[in-house]
Formats: structure tokens, sequence, C-alpha cells
């Protein structure tokens, strides 16, 4: 049984987006030195080209890139001598495009098989952030009874945002799946996590993706717009999948590919180490410019 049909999208065309995001840190006293890895910069794919990028640093640093494991470009810099605070700049110019027709997908023994010879295999298992009861697969079992794995992925995500509503600010960095059901409210992170502990329960793999969605479709040339970083999924169906739980559809020309992962532990952002005292949550700012 296929459900293609009902995974929709509003497709605008092709866009050209330039995206602006500015993490701040600002410590207590001032901090003796860092170290510090991002995250931040927007991978070239089937559906979007980055055409420019650049991450500035200050105080300055010199900084160095590599790809991560999970093929996500890494910047590293290091400030080892004494700052009152940081601020990272990455600035982007991506091209989205929007997204092709679904592929035909597997039956669920087919599968089964390529998962258990292929990298694959690390994208079914739980992680600390997607471990959930049993009694939860077992409702997105009895949701997706009879599902092919796109009809699935429709099924257990419309499962999760009915239970989850989205509410910035009611959770945060650390908490898991089972305790966003529990509470009944999360943002995108929550959401992304809770659907791909499901979908990894039923035997599909599904990867967590860290981007950008712009937040207004009919978006005004050359006008900025505040905006936030996003999270999303990808299912593998004889290829990756993307859809986006939080607001029930594919992802589109309006999402922008950063980095995949188990979950956010593989992409996040901004992640380092300083020698110092302990310090508030850093001030995030992502501003978006649709140009063309």
């Amino acid at each position: 049984m296929t459900n293609q049909g009902t995974i929709r999208g509003t497709t605008q065309g092709t866009r050209r987006l330039r995206i602006k995001h500015v993490t701040r840190v600002s410590y207590a006293q001032p901090a003796a030195s860092s170290h510090n890895e991002v995250r931040m910069t927007p991978l070239t794919l089937p559906g979007q080209t980055t055409l420019d990028a650049r991450i500035a640093v200050s105080p300055s640093a010199t900084t160095w890139s590599y790809w991560d494991y999970w093929g996500t470009q890494v910047t590293g810099f290091e400030l080892m001598d004494p700052h009152a605070d940081l601020t990272i700049t990455a600035s982007s110019l991506v091209e989205t495009h929007p997204p092709g027709s679904l592929p035909e997908a597997p039956v669920w023994r087919e599968l089964a098989e390529r998962v258990d010879s292929s990298r694959l295999l690390e994208f079914t298992g739980p992680t600390s952030r997607t471990t959930v009861p049993e009694r939860l697969v077992d409702k997105a079992r009895e949701a997706a009874a009879g599902l092919d794995p796109h009809g699935t992925a429709i099924a257990v995500s419309a499962l999760v945002a009915d239970q989850v509503s989205y509410l910035p600010g009611a959770t945060g960095v650390n908490t898991s799946a089972a305790e966003a059901w529990e509470q009944g409210a999360g943002v995108c992170q929550d959401i992304a996590h809770l659907t791909l502990a499901l979908l990894r329960g039923l035997g599909l793999p599904a990867r967590y993706v860290s981007g950008y969605l712009h937040p207004e479709r009919e978006a005004e040339l050359h006008r900025p717009v505040a905006g936030q970083s996003h999270a999303w999924v990808e299912y593998w169906a004889g290829d990756w999948c993307g859809y986006d739980p939080t607001n029930r559809t594919r992802a589109d020309e309006s999402h922008v590919v950063v980095g995949r992962g188990r979950d956010y532990d593989d992409v996040t952002p901004h992640k380092g180490v300083y020698r110092g005292v302990p310090g508030g949550p850093p001030e995030v700012t992502v501003e978006f410019t649709r140009v063309a």
C-alpha cells in the first residue's frame, strides 16, 4: 500500500537565501582559554547548493575545518588568551530547490535486508535522547498498521505532533524524547527525537537533521526576517526522504540542511570547553534574507 500522495508540501520554486547565524557567549568572569567547534555551514546536496559560507570569530582566532564521521562540515578554533565574551558569526548564501518525487518504497522485508547489510543499521537503534518506553512504540505500530514506509513516516509524525504541541521554552536542550511525550509540549528538537525513536522502533532507518527553516513561505525579496535553527528528520525508503514533523510537511526549498546524525548530539551547532567560572546560556539569533 503506497501513501506518497499523502505527503504534502507547498513548493514555491528555487530560492536563494542569505542566512546569518550569530552566537554570543558572555562569561561571568573572563575565560582563561576556550576550545570550540561549530557546525553551522550548510551542505551542498542534490536539493541545495551552498554558494558562499564563512565563519567569523571575535576575539579573532585562527580557524580550521574538517568533515566529521556523519558528513557535517566542522569549524574548529581555540582562544588561548583571556576573553570576557565570544561571538561566532556564520554567514551563508544557499540556493534551494523543491523536492523531487518520492522514491518507490521497498517492501518491509527488502528494507530489513538492506538495513542489515549497510550503514543504515546505525540509524535504527536508540540513543540516550531517542529512548522511549515500549508502550509508545506499540502506539506507533498501531497507528502505522498496514502502511508502507512512506505512510508509516506520515502516521508516526502525526502521532507525535498530535501528542506534543510546539511550545518554545517548554523544554531544555537536555530533555529526552520520553520526557517531551509525557509533558505534551516541546520544541522541534523534541518532536524530531520522538519521531526518530518511534520510526526506529518500527524498523525504519531515520536520522536527525539540523539546519534552518525560513519562517515565511511568501517572503519579500531583500527583507531580513528573524528566525531560528530548526530540526526535522529523514527516513530511508529506497533513498533518504526529508520530513518535518513539527510542521507536518515534506522538507522543501524553505529548509536548509546543515548536518545529519543519530540525534542532536551529533550535530550540535556550537560546542566547546573553556577554563573559567560558569556563565549563562549563549544568546543566539538567526536572520534570513531571500535574495532570489
